[in-house]
Parts: structure tokens; C-alpha cells; sequence
């Protein structure tokens, strides 16, 4: 060995850890002959660097005889373990090392190497002058040093090399047989003691540090095992989420198809009989086709939110625009449970995603009239520095402190209301859940107050906007125009549901239109040589048809004929995000099953009333 190999560690290889069940001996064996292996590129460097060193003190004095075979010794050690250390790289390789073969001939080589330099003190010694002695007795000494962190943790090669190397040495000074000789050889004895006491403690250090590499290497295992399986886990679970995401999807559709039908031969029955009391059972109908529709939105909204589907895009806008579109959701049913609806701060502009915006306030503004029965509702916005507070108060029962953590949990009630009424109850505890998600989704701050018996304020903080950038609001929003007949009207229906189809026939022709309606695509193909499509004033399709066929090719097929100024309403049960990016591609209107009657009459004047302005039918 050489001082260098103790400074640096060269062509170091990460550790090979043993195969799952092996003993913890044959991992500990692996680090020794790795450890042993990334040191002989700089042995090799020291035997070259010791021979040299050798030679060029007692090359004067030594005869030939002595130091051309010592040479041709040296020589053949070095060539044999170059040739080891190429036969191992290569089977590190090819990973088929048999660590307790390498780790055998690690150790011939070693102790060879320790039996040559002990010849060497032995043979050298004798010669030269007092410097070169010194010289050579510190080279070889050097050597033991330098094996001290290579065989700290294998202590009996230690010793065998250290008696190999230094003992001949010693033996050779002593021969001199003078008191200097004497003294030198007793004192080298001590030093090498006192090497053999580093090795102890150098090795327990070397110990402790291996044991904890073994550890780590074992925790790194386990962690790598636990991390294939949380990935596997997240896998599974980003399907299983695809896969609820799809059925809710599926069964919100074929669920909302009967209901939509419903609701549409309610209002036919309305408006074929004026009896009080069929008009009432109409009223009922309709409700429970709201609350249920109002049920699957939720469910659909917080998949749709969890599974990515929604996307803030933030723009500024007038805090007003918001609060007049609640104000015609929300007044008649403050006004129908005797409660007043205030409206405060609408002239301020704020910096978000309005629809966003918009989703969290009825959510929050709905709860509040659901558990408010007397006193009032106000939704307020208010500056507080560079950011606006949109709150919403009530002076319903409050929410107790134990239960405030958990309110904005999905599917979770507060218990214990007293007498808790049907509107009360109705719902699947999903509101706050959402509103929890879309303030995240829009990075804005939520918070809640709330005293028992005197109510609850929810306070949704926005970075204030700049009027000059603010959208304008819909102009649909703040005017009811008065619905014109449709009497002299011909309109399209497309749809493969029969009910469905015969309840939008039945209400149509009771306004007063005229009705061609198709059960697909092709069914309407038929009809075009007839003339029909020529006369029709605006197409109302549903998006999925038959044989797999859309809306999208009724549309195509019609305004073929028609023209693209047709006006067309796609009604569906479908509730992805691209059917509004296709909305605007084929500028046409969207309405989500079931429709309550009032709604999809509303979108049909509408409707026509632009398409009679020969004004651009917005998509």
C-alpha cells in the first residue's frame, strides 16, 4: 500500500446491495471487496511510486543480482493485479460477481504484496548510507499506514500484513546489533503498536459507518418497494377516478332523460287543463325534477373538479354582474320563505374567474336561505387595501364549533337541527365540498364565522380588479323580454329517446309551432327530399343519437340545406367541457337536461328573435 491510496478512493461504484434473503454477512462482504476494489487503481500507483523510490536510493549500492529479480517480482504483483481489477470491473459488469472468490483473491494479493516488502527491508537494509535506510523504513512503514483504512474492518489481514511487510524489517535492524540499532528497532516496535491500536479504533468507526450504510441501503429497498407500490396505488386510483368520472357521467345522462321528460308532460298537462290543483301537482312535479337535477349537478361538480376538469381563468371583472344573476336565481325563493335578499357593493371589480366566482356565491347563498328561516340574507363585497371580501351572511341557527371543521367535508350535515324541514334536508351534503374545491382551484382565501342562534357570515377573499379591463355582463341577465309566440313556427326536434321526444312535440305544438320530429340522423335524412328541413326556423337536437351518431351531424346535415344562419339549441344530458368548445365552433346554444319548460322557452324565442334581426347568433 502508499500514502495516496489512504487520500483518495478512486473508480468508487455505488454499493450492490444482496438479492431479498440473504444473510446480512454476504451484504457486509460485498461492501468489503467493493471498498477494497475502489482502492487498488491507487495501490497500483503507490507499488509504482514505492518501487521507484526504492531504486533510486540504493541503485548505486545494490547489485544486479538483488534488485533485477526483486524487479521482475514487483513486476509480475503488478501486472496479476491490474489483471484482477479488469476481471472484476468486468464482472461488476455483468453483475455476476462471486464476492467471497474476489474477496479470497484480494487477500492473496495483499498478503504478497506485504511478503515483498518485507524482502525488501530485509534485503535493502543492510545497504547504503543512513539516509537511505531511513528512506526505505519509511516507505515500508508507509504502507502500513495506508493499509489502515482499507483492512481496518478485517483485522486479522491487517496484522498478517503488517508482520509480512514490517516484521523482517524490524528483525533487520536489530541484526545490526549496536545500541542505536537497538534503540531504532524498539521504538519502530512501539509505532507499530500504536498503528495496530488505530486499526482497532479506526476499524469499530469503519464498523458503525458500514452497519449504518447497510441500513440506509435496506431503508432505500424498502422505500423503493413502497414507492412502486404507492405509484401502482396512484395508478389504480387515477383509473378507478376515470372510471367514476365516466359513469357519472353515463348515468347522470340516462337518468336525466326520464326526468327531462317529465318535466315536459307536466307543463303539457298544465297547459291542457286550468284546474287549481293539476297546476299544483304540476308546481311539485317540477320541483322534484330541480332537486334532482340540482343533485346530479353537485355530484357531477365535484368529480369533474377532483378529476382536473374545471380550469380558473381569471379576468376582471364587475362584482355587479354576479350579484344581479343571483338576485333573479335566488329572490323569489328568499321572497317565498319571508326572507330579505340584500345586495350591497356590487361597483367593485374584481380580479378572478367570474363563473368561478359566481359557482362558490350560489352555493354558499343557497345554504344560507336553506337554513335561514327568518331575518335575512346579505351578500356584500367590501374593499379591504388591494383585495375585495365577498361575504355572504344569514341569520339562520349558526354552526357549532365542533362542527366547523367539517362542514366543507364531503357528504357531511350538521346533526342535531332541530325540526329540520324538507328543503333543510334535501341535498347531498356537497355544496361546501365544492365550494372548498373552487377556492382552492382559484388559490382565494375562505373563511367562516359563526355564532349559535344568530348566524354565520362566509368570507371569500379576491385581488381587486381595474374597471377599464372588466368584461361586460350578459345582457340576457338584466332584461325579461316578452316571450313572442310561436304560432306559424317550425321547428326540428331530433332526438332517439321516444318520451322525450314525444313531450317536446306535445309542449312545442301546445305554444303554438309546428313539429317535425326525427328519432336520429338518418330518419331526418329521409325527410330532406320532402322539403321539411327548407322549412324549419331552428333545430332542437340532443347530442348523443343513435348508432353512435351526434348532434353535431344533424346540424351539419340541416344547415346544408338550410343555410348556417339557423338557429339551433342542443339539448343533453351531457355536461363535458368540450361540447362548450364545440358550442362555439358550430354557434349554437347548450341547455343540460332536464330543462325545466319556462327555461327552454325562454332560449327558443330568444332564438328566433335574433335570428329575425338577422343579428349573429351567438355560440
Amino acid at each position: 500500500m502508499h500514502p495516496i491510496a489512504a487520500r483518495r478512493r478512486v473508480f468508487a461504484r455505488p454499493p450492490i446491495r444482496s438479492e431479498p434473503g440473504a444473510a446480512g454477512g454476504a451484504a457486509a462482504l460485498s461492501e468489503e471487496v467493493q471498498s477494497a476494489f475502489a482502492y487498488l487503481p491507487a495501490t497500483l500507483i503507490g507499488m509504482i511510486a514505492g518501487v521507484a523510490i526504492v531504486l533510486w536510493l540504493f541503485h548505486a549500492v545494490a547489485p544486479a543480482a538483488l534488485w533485477v529479480p526483486w524487479l521482475a517480482a514487483f513486476t509480475i504483483l503488478w501486472l496479476l493485479r491490474l489483471a484482477m481489477l479488469g476481471g472484476y470491473r468486468s464482472a461488476l459488469r455483468a453483475s455476476t460477481v462471486d464476492w467471497a472468490r474476489w474477496h479470497r483473491l484480494w487477500i492473496a494479493a495483499t498478503l504478497v504484496s506485504g511478503a515483498l516488502w518485507g524482502a525488501t527491508g530485509w534485503f535493502y537494509y543492510g545497504l547504503g548510507n543512513g539516509s537511505a535506510q531511513t528512506g526505505l523504513v519509511i516507505v515500508i512503514y508507509s504502507y502500513c499506514i495506508a493499509a489502515v483504512p482499507v483492512l481496518a474492518n478485517q483485522r486479522g489481514v491487517f496484522f498478517a500484513f503488517v508482520a509480512l511487510s514490517f516484521l523482517p524489517t524490524l528483525a533487520r535492524v536489530a541484526l545490526v546489533g549496536n545500541e542505536d540499532a537497538y534503540t531504532l528497532a524498539g521504538e519502530l516496535a512501539i509505532i507499530v503498536s500504536l498503528t495496530t491500536l488505530l486499526v482497532r479504533s479506526y476499524g469499530q468507526a469503519l464498523q458503525r459507518v458500514t452497519d449504518l450504510k447497510l441500513r440506509a441501503d435496506d431503508l432505500l429497498a424498502q422505500l423503493e418497494a413502497q414507492k412502486e407500490a404507492s405509484d401502482a396505488a396512484r395508478q389504480a386510483a387515477e383509473i378507478a377516478n376515470r372510471a367514476k368520472t365516466q359513469f357519472f357521467a353515463a348515468a347522470s345522462h340516462d337518468l336525466r332523460q326520464p326526468l327531462h321528460a317529465m318535466g315536459l308532460f307536466a307543463e303539457a298537462l298544465r297547459q291542457r287543463t286550468h284546474e287549481p290543483d293539476v297546476a299544483r301537482l304540476v308546481n311539485s312535479i317540477n320541483e322534484s325534477v330541480d332537486a334532482l337535477d340540482g343533485l346530479f349537478s353537485e355530484l357531477l361538480d365535484i368529480t369533474r373538479i377532483d378529476s382536473g376538469g374545471v380550469t380558473p381563468h381569471a379576468v376582471p371583472f364587475h362584482v355587479g354582474d354576479v350579484f344581479r344573476r343571483l338576485r333573479l336565481h335566488f329572490e323569489p325563493t328568499a321572497f317565498e320563505k319571508g326572507l330579505a335578499l340584500r345586495m350591497r357593493g356590487g361597483g367593485h371589480v374584481a380580479h378572478a374567474d367570474p363563473l368561478l366566482v359566481e359557482r362558490v356565491l350560489r352555493n354558499l347563498l343557497a345554504n344560507a336561505i336553506r337554513y335561514t328561516d327568518d331575518g335575512s340574507v346579505l351578500v356584500g363585497c367590501r374593499r379591504r387595501g388591494e383585495r375585495l371580501l365577498l361575504q355572504v351572511w344569514d341569520t339562520g341557527p349558526g354552526i357549532p364549533a365542533e362542527h366547523r371543521s367539517r362542514i366543507f367535508e364531503e357528504f357531511y350535515q350538521v346533526p342535531g337541527r332541530p325540526a329540520a324541514t324538507a328543503d333543510q334536508r334535501r341535498g347531498l351534503g356537497l355544496g361546501l365540498a365544492i365550494v372548498a374545491r373552487l377556492c382552492a382551484l382559484m388559490q382565494a382565501s375562505l373563511t367562516l364565522r359563526s355564532e349559535p342562534g344568530r348566524g354565520t357570515v362566509f368570507t371569500l377573499e379576491l385581488p381587486k380588479g381595474h374597471a377599464a379591463d372588466a368584461v361586460a355582463g350578459d345582457p340576457l341577465v338584466d332584461r325579461r323580454p316578452e316571450l313572442p309566440s310561436l304560432a306559424g313556427r317550425t321547428l326540428l326536434v331530433v332526438d332517439d329517446d321516444a318520451a322525450v321526444r314525444q313531450g317536446l312535440e306535445v309542449l312545442l305544438t301546445g305554444w303554438g309551432a309546428r313539429v317535425l320530429a326525427y328519432d336520429g340522423v338518418n330518419a331526418m335524412r329521409s325527410s330532406l327530399g320532402e322539403g321539411d328541413a327548407c322549412a324549419a326556423d331552428l333545430l332542437l337536437t340532443d347530442y348523443r343519437l343513435e348508432a353512435g351518431s351526434t348532434g353535431l351531424e344533424a346540424i351539419a346535415l340541416v344547415r346544408a340545406r338550410h343555410g348556417r344562419s339557423l338557429p339551433v339549441v342542443v339539448v343533453t344530458g351531457s355536461t363535458t367541457a368540450a361540447l362548450e368548445v364545440e358550442a362555439q365552433l358550430h354557434d349554437f346554444h347548450v341547455l343540460t337536461k332536464p330543462v325545466l319548460p319556462n327555461k327552454l322557452r325562454a332560449m327558443v324565442a330568444f332564438k328566433l328573435a335574433r335570428a329575425s334581426s338577422d343579428e349573429p347568433v351567438p355560440g
